[in-house]
């Protein structure tokens, strides 16, 4: 009789044991201790050599390759690694939601953003530009925007800056996605594409607009990359800065740039000093 009481003692306390580790794994990749865990990240699908979703299903581009290589570094096998769309206008809320641990999507760093969201890195310096048809001649360095027909992604930086300092009586079209603004300016009904160069580069270096499409060269503004993460997850910034900072001095992220945007002929600038943002 003793000895079945010690084991359904026993079996109460396994259980409770189970329970709470049960409980426990609700975190998901939080701790970023990886333990065979899946950890989420927010990339975009549709930036060609930033994070795009191939045909295949498997994801391609620079945020992909930087994004997989802080999750290693957090302990997370690529296996268990999520990619999860994340469109410029819901970043901040899909990091409050926690549908996401980290976000690398081509995400500027700003005052705005900070507010709502901690952010680690920069990762990569890029600039503001336009893409305009290959025959364009009327847009280029000193050209007066206003009044021209531009179109960007709602919520991006460079769609606010179009409004706020570049081109205030620009006409412009804020679409979902970037894909949708490359229709309208391949159709005619756009003059011009601005986001990122680094973006532009993608797209112009795709094989079916080799020729048709060509960057103005302007660098109307900074776009400082970061990887946002839920705001006061000071523990988790401080990982991925780490995991960035090996990224660079073990080579890893010169590879990850010549592999993505050398195609594009694209004139990066060298990788930044982690905190340090370019005004």
């Amino acid at each position: 009789m003793k000895l079945r009481k010690v084991t359904a003692a026993s079996a109460t306390v396994f259980a409770l044991a189970l329970t709470a580790t049960a409980c426990g794994s609700d975190d998901g990749g939080d701790s970023g201790d990886g333990g065979g865990k899946k950890i989420t990240v927010g990339i975009k699908y549709d930036q060609p050599g930033i994070g795009l979703k191939e045909p295949d299903g498997s994801f391609s581009g620079f945020d992909v390759d930087v994004a997989t290589y802080v999750a290693k570094e957090l302990g997370y096998a690529e296996k268990d690694i999520e990619f999860k769309e994340t469109p410029s206008a819901d970043r901040e809320n899909a990091l409050q939601r926690g549908d996401v641990d980290f976000i690398a999507a081509s995400y500027s760093i700003n005052d705005e953003r900070k507010a709502k969201v901690d952010f680690a890195g920069p990762y990569l310096l890029a600039h503001q530009d336009l893409l305009v048809r290959a025959d364009e001649k009327g847009i280029s360095e000193g050209t007066d925007l206003n009044g021209k027909k531009l179109c960007s992604v709602t919520g991006s930086t460079s769609a606010q800056n179009i409004k706020n300092e570049i081109a205030p009586k620009a006409q412009l079209r804020e679409n979902g996605t970037y894909s949708e603004c490359l229709d309208g300016l391949a159709s005619g009904a756009v003059d011009a594409l601005t986001t990122d160069d680094s973006i532009l580069a993608g797209y112009a270096a795709q094989d079916q607009y080799k020729g048709k499409f060509k960057l103005a060269g302007l660098k109307l503004s900074n776009e400082n990359y970061g990887i946002g993460v839920k705001k006061g997850d000071t523990e988790m910034v401080d990982k991925i800065n780490k995991a960035l900072e090996k990224m660079e001095s073990d080579g890893s992220w010169e590879k990850a740039v010549e592999a993505n945007f050398g195609p594009a002929n694209y004139k990066n600038e060298p990788a930044p000093k982690i905190g340090d943002i370019v005004k």
